[in-house]
């Protein structure tokens, strides 16, 4: 009777659970199209572009990788697109946060986000709030609250919205 009873609720707990997990995919996915309404713990392979809606892990080998939440390394070749936040590091031609938060490393030609905390290293480095360091050839923030070093770099708030080499905003 036990046994049986065991049985029923782990059946039960595997039939109401999978509805749950059915988007999640692990540890390996391997992204041909944009799918956006999953969720990737692990490897994603991109062949051309993948989307999901969350990302925890590395993305790797393809052209353009998008998702709403990251966390962890995204390495794609042209674009890679995060709309929500960032915790890890973008490589890559383009790397975008849209407006939502960087919490790390972005490092490509150019690197843009709404607020960021950490280290943009680019060509052209843009952020609407900066807490960290911007080094590149152009350097933009409306807020600053650390380092800029580059040929050309402007913090709109601070007290001195241009400065060629070194700026400096706290």
């Amino acid at each position: 009777m036990k046994k049986m009873l065991l049985g029923l609720v782990l059946v039960g707990s595997m039939i109401f659970g999978a509805s749950a997990a059915e988007n999640t995919r692990w540890p390996v996915w391997f992204a041909f199209n944009d799918v956006d309404d999953v969720d990737v713990i692990g490897l994603r392979v991109n062949w051309f572009s993948g989307q999901c809606d969350q990302m925890t892990g590395l993305d790797v080998l393809g052209f353009i990788g998008r998702s709403a939440t990251y966390n962890g390394i995204q390495l794609n070749l042209l674009r890679n697109d995060v709309t929500d936040v960032l915790a890890g590091w973008q490589i890559g031609c383009y790397n975008s946060v849209g407006r939502g938060d960087c919490l790390g490393l972005q490092t490509g030609l150019w690197n843009e986000c709404g607020s960021l905390c950490g280290l943009q290293a680019g060509l052209v480095n843009v952020g609407d709030r900066v807490t960290g360091f911007q080094i590149g050839i152009i350097n933009r923030s409306e807020d600053l609250y650390g380092f800029q070093v580059g040929l050309i770099n402007v913090n709109r708030s601070g007290c001195t919205p241009f400065m060629p080499i070194v700026n400096v905003g706290f």
